[in-house]
């Protein structure tokens, strides 16, 4: 793995940026489909609310598979597991392309989805190595920008794509360029060989801190509270901000750029202050959402408050991010994969009940008034965090060499108790 003697002026290793760009469209995979629903269900005969089912599958492999797949590939080299996830997606989109059933197409989207986890559980681990302990929030920002810019571009482009090739079409293209993306970090990711010190045992004990749950917490909710007002926003905008509906994409795009902008401030100020740097995030998250409830019959409020919302709330998530790897100390894969399966586990929350509000008496504020809630509870972990960092300094887990670990794997088990 490169040192980080390369980025002591500030920049960052390549191999970081051929990371983002895998993350750029493992992203557009998991959003394109949205815009593509109507024309999805049409032509696989299924009703709209079944094809929607390709979005929710694609957020359980992602959480329950990502996990597992990071365990699985931890005896492989770093670069084997990198090709092999980009291969595996790149196929998944073939057979997606070329079926005609929804049950297989459903099968795709979760075998992609393992691979998707696979391809972040090793990437941030690759990614903090590669730039040094003194960019390494950084180096997630960047990787967490290549989904944000799906979001902005890529999920735009390919539902656009889709109406004049057919839904098909954007499966194809992603699968040319994931197996592109797969020479390229073939290419730049160095051999390092198998990671044998860092064993199963080791990255399961690493999940025993109470830091690293108060990280992956903070990632839940405040995802959760982001994404529970995004999920319903355009209503919120059309119908009470009285936006019309074809501003609608632009102020989607001003809500991408505002989550860009928060992924690199993240990455600038979280390293060297993150606690302050995510409570005050955080709390500025609860303040913007709050806001919105009664601002958002004024469509310049609402607008200015939608950018807002993006730019302090993605600002939380490549810090928690950093801090939840660097708790794992030697054994960050499954702790990296479990970041990736908090943020969605908070997507799927959020969506849920911000839809249960929807459809209460609070109408068309109701999602927003759930998101203000559970950006304001992500000031508990947060909080946590910071008295326990004062109380003690960190303490880095599973740092063994590869000969205690075998003597400690054939030592008998005492109790603790």
């Amino acid at each position: 793995m490169p040192s980080a003697a390369g980025t002591a002026s500030g920049r960052l290793p390549f191999v970081v940026w051929v990371l983002a760009a895998g993350t750029f469209l493992m992203g557009t995979t998991e959003f394109v489909v949205a815009g593509l629903l109507p024309e999805m269900a049409g032509d696989l005969h299924v009703s709209v609310s079944r094809a929607g089912l390709l979005i929710t599958a694609f957020a359980i492999g992602m959480i329950v598979g990502g996990p597992g797949m990071a365990l699985t590939t931890l005896r492989l080299p770093q670069r084997r597991t990198m090709v092999l996830a980009l291969a595996v997606f790149a196929l998944g989109h073939v057979v997606a392309a070329l079926s005609n059933s929804f049950t297989v197409l459903l099968i795709a989207r979760v075998v992609t989805a393992l691979a998707t986890g696979a391809f972040w559980a090793v990437g941030f681990v690759i990614a903090t190595a590669a730039a040094g302990p003194g960019n390494s929030t950084r180096a997630v920002s960047v990787m967490m920008g290549g989904l944000t810019l799906a979001n902005v571009v890529g999920v735009p482009i390919g539902s656009l794509a889709g109406q004049f090739t057919g839904w098909r079409g954007p499966f194809w293209a992603l699968a040319v360029l994931s197996g592109l993306a797969a020479v390229f970090v073939g290419r730049f990711i160095p051999t390092v060989g198998r990671r044998a010190e860092v064993s199963v045992r080791a990255e399961v004990r690493a999940l025993r801190q109470g830091r690293l749950w108060l990280a992956l917490a903070a990632a839940v909710l405040i995802m959760g509270g982001v994404l529970a007002t995004y999920t319903y926003i355009a209503p919120l905008l059309t119908d009470r901000a009285g936006v019309a509906e074809s501003a609608v994409p632009l102020v989607l795009i001003a809500f991408g750029v505002g989550a860009l902008g928060g992924n690199a401030i993240g990455g600038r100020l979280g390293e060297s202050h993150p606690m302050a740097t995510t409570i005050t995030a955080a709390a500025a998250t609860a303040l913007t959402l709050f806001l919105l409830i009664p601002l958002s019959d004024s469509p310049v409020a609402a607008i200015a408050l939608v950018f807002l919302m993006a730019l302090t709330g993605f600002t939380v998530n490549p810090v928690v991010t950093s801090l939840a790897v660097r708790f794992a100390g030697d054994a960050p894969t499954l702790t990296s994969a479990l970041t990736t399966s908090a943020y969605n586990t908070g997507i799927a929350a959020g969506s849920a009940l911000a839809g249960t509000a929807l459809n209460s008496s609070l109408g068309l504020t109701g999602p927003v008034l759930v998101g203000t809630v559970s950006a304001a509870l992500t000031l508990l972990p947060l909080s946590a965090l910071t008295l326990g960092a004062r109380r003690r300094p960190a303490r880095i887990v599973a740092q063994r060499t590869p000969a205690r670990e075998r003597r400690e794997a054939d030592a008998p088990v005492t109790s603790t108790h």
